[in-house]
């Protein structure tokens, strides 16, 4: 486990708007609790309460990563369409204390899914 600091900073903050993401058409997030973690030299990445995605539009797959800064990922794929998709969203489950913020909160992949509206 690695703790953010000056040479790789994380921040985690309210982000100040409204969150949609739209995927095959339909809304699947909405959310005004969206929290906006900034990591070092990477974009900002918004996390979305898992109690403000639509019901059923994700199932969990079997897709892991690591973070040494945040911890063990885990996956989701769009529900529907009859065949397997690629990943459109991750979750760390148990982050590691520094991010704690971002338990119980899905992120997209902004390439994965129609919109991210915020």
């Amino acid at each position: 486990m690695k703790e953010p600091g000056p040479a790789h900073p994380i921040t985690i903050t309210p982000h100040p708007t409204p969150v949609r993401v739209r995927l095959g058409g339909r809304v699947i997030a909405e959310t005004g609790r969206a929290l906006e973690l900034r990591e070092g030299g990477y974009g900002p990445v918004l996390y979305i309460p898992r109690e403000d995605l639509v019901a059923g539009a994700l199932a969990p797959n079997p897709q892991r990563s690591f973070c040494p800064y945040k911890g063990e990922a885990s996956y989701f794929e769009p529900v529907g369409g009859g065949t397997a998709r690629a990943s459109v969203a991750w979750s760390y489950e148990n982050p590691f204390p520094a991010v704690a913020r971002i338990r119980r909160h899905v992120a997209f992949y902004p390439d994965r899914v129609d919109a991210i509206e915020a």
